[in-house]
């Protein structure tokens, strides 16, 4: 009888089956990797790839072909001229109505800033209370924010219309002095500023968000420590909101350098240069009257100046923020 040789036990075991695929190597890795990214990046620029065309379109080149025009003579007809510098000349020292305009912009500005400002936040402060119809008066403030701009502007001229207007009709039943308001060089710009003011609900929405984002345990703080009202308001609420204030400030600031709509269908500029704002002299030279030649270089050599000057109102409002807004940097 024979005899199997013996074996060691794991001689018996079956022997390993080497695979069909090897284990890819560090350098297709790599490639692999790098054929992902790339795909990534193309996807990314393709998904930007229409606000990019847009932002061209619509932003950046007629910003630069403004920017060339305003070194033009140019009045939409025949082909520009190069004057160089000869339209910012012309505007600093020999136009005669851009000085007045200037001064009439900076005088809306200083009355309708402040008073929107002051307004939109009273109103906030308001409708944050909770009594009945809340939602109501809420509803009734914003408004006039979603009526239609020219035709409430036209109903406004109305109202202040000095012999059949609804507000002298008003005042003189009441006994109170009335006015010229729109036709009088001192009251017309104060007219123009309270028919802005008639949209002050869009202020007042951002403002009433900002007084809802306030953490309520600082108002259940100051009670335990027995502040009053006016101390809970200027010591928390105005500081927690200082961002939003900011915000505003240069939102307000931006929109009254820009104001158009008011002058142009309240005034027309008048009387005399009293309501005559840069937007409206921009107007003006662009798109004149009837006969009248376009001096679209000039106007555009006007859009440059008043760009510059909002940009440096936007700046020096940004570089002095830090001394009245509260951040949580402040308070370390």
């Amino acid at each position: 009888m024979e005899t199997l040789p013996s074996r060691r036990p794991d001689e018996y075991l079956p022997e390993p089956k080497m695979s069909a695929t090897k284990a890819p190597s560090r350098g297709r890795g790599r490639s692999g990797m790098s054929r992902n990214a790339g795909s990534d990046v193309r996807a990314a620029y393709l998904f930007i790839a229409p606000a990019m065309i847009g932002f061209f379109v619509f932003v950046g080149y007629p910003l630069i072909r403004s920017f060339y025009l305003s070194l033009t003579k140019y009045n939409g007809l025949t082909n520009p001229v190069f004057v160089g510098l000869g339209n910012f000349r012309r505007l600093f020292t020999t136009d005669p109505a851009f000085w007045p305009a200037l001064r009439a912009t900076g005088y809306l500005v200083l009355l309708y800033v402040p008073l929107s400002l002051i307004l939109g936040l009273a109103l906030a402060v308001f409708c944050n209370q909770r009594f009945a119809g809340v939602r109501l008066v809420r509803t009734l403030a914003y408004l006039p924010v979603v009526l239609p701009a020219i035709a409430t502007i036209t109903l406004w001229k109305f109202i202040l219309d000095p012999q059949v207007g609804l507000l002298n009709t008003i005042l003189d039943r009441l006994g109170l002095p009335t006015s010229l308001w729109l036709q009088s060089p001192k009251m017309a710009m104060p007219a123009v500023v309270l028919v802005m003011l008639w949209g002050v609900g869009g202020t007042m929405i951002i403002f009433l968000a900002a007084l809802q984002s306030v953490p309520t345990e600082l108002y259940e703080a100051a009670k335990v420590d027995g502040a009053g009202p006016f101390s809970v308001f200027f010591r928390i609420t105005l500081p927690m909101i200082s961002p939003i204030m900011l915000l505003q400030v240069i939102l307000q600031t931006t929109a009254a350098l820009q104001t158009f709509n008011q002058p142009k269908i309240l005034t027309n500029g008048g009387p005399g240069f009293s309501t005559n704002v840069l937007m409206l002299g921009i107007y003006n030279n662009g798109f004149p009257t009837l006969g009248k030649i376009p001096q679209l270089g000039y106007a555009s050599a006007q859009v440059w100046v008043l760009f510059v000057i909002i940009i440096a109102v936007i700046a020096l409002t940004a570089k002095f923020s830090s001394l009245w807004t509260y951040s949580d940097s402040t308070s370390d």
